[in-house]
């Protein structure tokens, strides 16, 4: 009985502590959000300097990567595809099943986990840093509004890069999964391109792009409310930095499920 009540306590807890992780996170956002609608007129705009330096950081450097591994899950899913389909003689349907799920679902999931794992854990702890070294307070006593500095250049950046690079990473799956498919099955890249604008449609393209808008807001907000939240020194800028992984990743799945239910119900 005992260990059944401690037990409890801690499920108790831990659900106590992601509401509140969430309601902080979602005050985060609506503040962020006012800063980017009411700053110019308190005199506290959110520079396009700052903003260009976040999409730089965000964006272009982690081309490379979204690139690479874009490439291989589009040669991935061809070669799985072929293999199953050609049981039932059916393997050319796979341009169909591959251009369709890349567009709707591994385009936009793969690059928020990506992102989640390289610039939203950067974010978390470059302001858990700021937070620790006190770096924040002499904002506040400078009169400038932390969200406003800090987050509101980052959401900005994320909801804009984030579908940039998804559409990226649809392309170059794209890409992928043709050089494996034409040198397999034997069609030709022009088919292959006629048989992808006949199985996708700009709804299918919007899907996607909703989705990694989405994304950007829920990486932004998690990795903020978890860098904010920082207690201790070096070791809880590596809890939270953890966290906001964890957290930005899981976040992402289950909206993309619910968003996926949404849709198709």
């Amino acid at each position: 009985m005992g260990q059944l009540l401690v037990r409890l306590d801690r499920i108790g807890r831990a659900t106590a502590n992601a509401l509140n992780t969430f309601g902080y996170g979602a005050t985060l956002c609506f503040q962020a959000t006012y800063w980017l609608v009411r700053g110019r007129s308190l005199r506290q705009i959110v520079r396009a300097e700052h903003v260009a330096a976040e999409m730089m950081l965000i964006g272009v450097q982690a081309i490379p990567i979204v690139s690479v591994l874009s490439l291989a899950i589009g040669i991935t899913l061809s070669m799985q595809g072929i293999q199953s389909l050609e049981q039932f003689g059916a393997q050319h349907q796979v341009i169909f099943g591959v251009a369709l799920s890349v567009t709707r679902e591994f385009g936009p999931l793969i690059t928020g986990i990506l992102v989640a794992g390289r610039s939203g854990s950067s974010l978390a702890a470059r302001i858990s840093t700021m937070t620790i070294s006190q770096e924040v307070d002499a904002l506040k006593v400078m009169g400038i509004n932390p969200v406003r500095f800090l987050v509101s250049p980052s959401l900005v950046a994320m909801v804009i890069i984030l579908p940039t690079l998804t559409l990226w990473s649809i392309c170059t799956a794209l890409l992928g999964s043709a050089l494996y498919v034409t040198n397999v099955i034997g069609t030709t890249l022009g088919a292959f391109l006629a048989e992808v604008n006949a199985s996708i449609t700009l709804d299918d393209l919007g899907h996607g792009l909703v989705k990694s808008a989405i994304f950007a807001v829920l990486i932004t907000t998690v990795a903020a409310a978890q860098g904010s939240s920082v207690e201790g020194g070096a070791e809880g800028v590596g809890r939270v930095t953890t966290g906001s992984v964890v957290g930005s990743i899981s976040a992402i799945i289950i909206t993309d499920m619910l968003f996926v239910f949404a849709v198709t119900n």
